[in-house]
Formats: structure tokens, C-alpha cells, sequence
């Protein structure tokens, strides 16, 4: 493990250059890792578990969409491929990786496969963080650790194909073998992390639920809503104000940012560019900041969590968020968007 200094804190980060594969390979010579779910996080990490020479079953809910897609990718029933009991049953590393809703239900079922020695390994730490909430308690005897990737299950799984790696957090909730840091590490590795940091199962969640809510998803969508809607009242064509809220900034601006930082980009666009967004960016961080206070507050307090507990769990849940996704997919902005995207020079066929 290394120290290194972000911006005048120090922090734990572990790179596969000092943490090789071989050797996460070697730690985890004798343990079957038990992919339970392979919905969202399951199929990148357990492909490419599998692909680095690990030892990986899946445990998925027979008959449903994601049994069949597990099928498809190469998981046989039977061999690779089970039930979530026999999956459990078998696993030394049990990484838990249904939803935060489905794990609630399915908990009683799991715990029961926790035998002494193995290890509960999460992606998320929301179901022990509000363990007074979901009922999640691990028994005492078990290591319980986590790897959260920064990102989804499909941008880990073509990271990984495309020989790069995404950034993921590590934490350790309990150590009851001795061993979680080396397992934790390992796994981090062998799903494809660049570099993993540390943090805490509380930490993570904290931010993980300001971050979708905030500039991840909620904040960015509503930041995209108000200026194409400004752009629209006075006048502009859809794809124009599509491509100057939208195709601008996810195809040309933010790879800069994601390769040089903000600094760079701005220092490498027109003086016009530049002095406009110097001017503005405090009034936008000036207005929003207030947000995110209220956000945050939500988040520690509980409220967020409760809240998904609640909507998600409802058997009529994903025919309501269907409603809620019909609308943003059949808004004019993401129909334009849609549009926009056919026209890439990608999408041309020659």
C-alpha cells in the first residue's frame, strides 16, 4: 500500500503495480467466489474474474432474464451456473451483489451460508451501513469487506476488454480471519480496478448517493433540462440546443477533462470560452451548493435510504419507474439526442 497526496491529504491507494495479479491469483488460489446476482455490478466483475483465471460461479434466481443472460455469457447450470442456495453453499467469498432491495429479501436465505471463515464482500455499502434498517448484520465469524467500482458494471467489463482499468474504493467493515485485507485487495484486482482507495462502508455510501443524486445523474439531468429549455423558449432548433447542452459536453469537452483536468481543457479553448465560464462557474457552484447541503443531509440522516427502501420494495415498482423513464425517454430533449446520435460519423454505414 502507498500514501500519496491528493491535493495535500494524504491517502491508502494500492496500484497493480505494486499489487500484481499474479499475486491477488495467488492469494485466492482456494477460494470459489460466489457472484450472487447478475444484474447491475455482477456480470462485468464476475467476467472478469473469470477472464483473470479465478475460480467464479454465479448464483441467480431460476427462471428469470438474468439466468439466461448469465447463460449466454458462458455460465453453465449446473457447473458455473446455480441457484443463489448452491451458489452460497459453495462459495468461500460470497459477493453479494443484488440490488439494495434484493438483498433485503434475500438476506435470511444468505446468512445461513455464512459459515465461519468466509467472507461478505459488497459493492455498495449501503445494506450495513443501515443495517438497523435492513436488517443486514453479518455474523461475527465472517470477514465482510468491500470493492466499489466507480462506475458501472458495463463501463468496468469494456475497461477491462480494452486492457484499461477502472478506479474502485476498498473498505474493510471485519476482519475475522485475519486475511481481509489481502482478500479485499485481491478481488479488487482481479475485477479490474486501476487503483483502489480507501475508505469506509459509511464513506462510501455517503458518497455514493450525493454522487448518483448530485452531478452523476440527478444534478446533470436537471442542469441539461434548464438549458435546453432556456435554449428552446428562445428560439433555438432542437439538435442545436441538444448539441450545445448535451453532444458538446459528453463528446468533445469532458474527454479532455477526464484526460488533462478542468484547468487544461479551459486553458486550450477560445479566450471567448474562457472568460465566459471563468465569470460564470462560481454563480453556478454559488446556486447549487445549497442543494447539495439539503442532498447530504438526506443522505446521512437516513431519509435517502429509507426512501429506496421503501419505493423499491413495492411489488409495483418497476412498472412506476417505467413511467418515470417513459418520460425522460420521450422528452424532446433525449428524442433530439437520440437523433443526434444516428448522425455520428460511427454511425454511418459505409
Amino acid at each position: 500500500m502507498a500514501q500519496l497526496n491528493f491535493g495535500g491529504s494524504l491517502e491508502n491507494v494500492v496500484t497493480r503495480e505494486e499489487f500484481s495479479l499474479e499475486k491477488a491469483q495467488d492469494i485466492l488460489q482456494d477460494e470459489v467466489i460466489a457472484i450472487i446476482g447478475y444484474g447491475v455490478q455482477g456480470p462485468g466483475q464476475a467476467l472478469n474474474l473469470r477472464d483473470n483465471g479465478f475460480n467464479v460461479i454465479v448464483g441467480q434466481r431460476y427462471p428469470s432474464p438474468t439466468w439466461d443472460k448469465a447463460i449466454a455469457d458462458g455460465w453453465v447450470p449446473g457447473e458455473t451456473l446455480f441457484s443463489i442456495d448452491e451458489a452460497a453453499e459453495r462459495g468461500t467469498i460470497i459477493q453479494y451483489l443484488l440490488s439494495d432491495a434484493a438483498q433485503i429479501a434475500a438476506w435470511p436465505q444468505l446468512k445461513a451460508k455464512l459459515t465461519p471463515g468466509k467472507a461478505l464482500y459488497f459493492s455498495h455499502g449501503f445494506g450495513i451501513t443501515y443495517k438497523e434498517r435492513t436488517g443486514i448484520i453479518p455474523p461475527a465469524d465472517v470477514d465482510v469487506i468491500l470493492v466499489a467500482p466507480k462506475g458501472s458494471g458495463t463501463s468496468l467489463r469494456r475497461m477491462f476488454i480494452a486492457g484499461r482499468g477502472l478506479n474502485s474504493s476498498y473498505a474493510i467493515f471485519q476482519d475475522a480471519t485475519g486475511k481481509a485485507f489481502e482478500r479485499v485487495v485481491a478481488l479488487g484486482i482481479g475485477i479490474g480496478s486501476g487503483y483502489l482507495f480507501e475508505t469506509t462502508f459509511q464513506k462510501e455510501v455517503y458518497s455514493d448517493l450525493t454522487g448518483e443524486r448530485g452531478t452523476l445523474m440527478g444534478c446533470i439531468q436537471g442542469i441539461f433540462a434548464a438549458q435546453y429549455e432556456v435554449l428552446r423558449s428562445n428560439g433555438h432548433s432542437p439538435s442545436e440546443a441538444f448539441n450545445e447542452t448535451v453532444e458538446e459536453l459528453t463528446q468533445s469537452l469532458m474527454p479532455l477533462v477526464a484526460e488533462n483536468g478542468m484547468d487544461w481543457m479551459y486553458a486550450n479553448c477560445s479566450t471567448t470560452a474562457q472568460r465566459g465560464a471563468l465569470d460564470w462557474w462560481k454563480k453556478f457552484r454559488d446556486a447549487v451548493k445549497p442543494v447539495f447541503e439539503d442532498l447530504y443531509a438526506s443522505v446521512s440522516s437516513g431519509n435517502e435510504a429509507q426512501l429506496s427502501i421503501d419505493s423499491n420494495s413495492l411489488p409495483d415498482y418497476r412498472s412506476k419507474l417505467e413511467v418515470e423513464l417513459k418520460e425522460l425517454r420521450d422528452s424532446e430533449m433525449w428524442q433530439a439526442g437520440k437523433t443526434v446520435r444516428s448522425l455520428r460519423p460511427e454511425a454511418v454505414k459505409e
